[in-house]
């Protein structure tokens, strides 16, 4: 599956390598929802994949596809 560039997982999974808590817009995600820092970004961000999952959460806005994301998974923004 290609990655849609939609900024979800960005946001909504917490990234303890980047201190980022779950639902939190990580600090390195621009406006346009491309990584500030892709070519040093940490290794569980170059590890992840897009799959299946990424169409179980789609939606038109990023809001409505973190809050499908946490959803999914039972999780609450900290």
């Amino acid at each position: 599956m290609q990655c849609s560039g939609c900024g979800t997982c960005c946001v909504a999974p917490d990234i303890s390598s980047l201190d980022k808590k779950v639902g939190e817009r990580c600090r390195h995600l621009s406006g346009e929802q491309r990584c500030l820092i892709y070519d040093e970004r940490p290794a569980v961000c170059r590890g992840y994949r897009p799959d299946e999952m990424c169409g179980l959460i789609a939606a038109p806005t990023l809001e409505e596809r973190v809050a499908n994301y946490l959803g999914l998974f039972g999780l609450q923004p900290d």
